[in-house]
């Protein structure tokens, strides 16, 4: 029988467990996304790109859905 069984059967409420939140370290993150964008300097074009193509792809499918072309 696990200890889970047993402190239901006592009338126990659960046991607590003590929940780590991991820690993020904004130096390294900052650090490997910038040698990224030094390995590959087209990634920022590309991501404006991409943005930019969204929005005119938005407007133009707003624009088709209450025909106002």
């Amino acid at each position: 029988m696990g200890e889970a069984k047993r402190r239901k059967e006592k009338g126990l409420p659960p046991r607590e467990k003590p929940i780590e939140m991991p820690t993020l370290d904004k130096d390294a993150i900052q650090k490997k996304v910038r040698t990224t964008l030094e390995k590959n300097p087209i990634i920022p074009f590309l991501f404006y790109g991409a943005a930019l193509a969204a929005l005119f792809g938005g407007l133009f499918y707003v624009s088709k859905l209450y025909k106002l072309i």
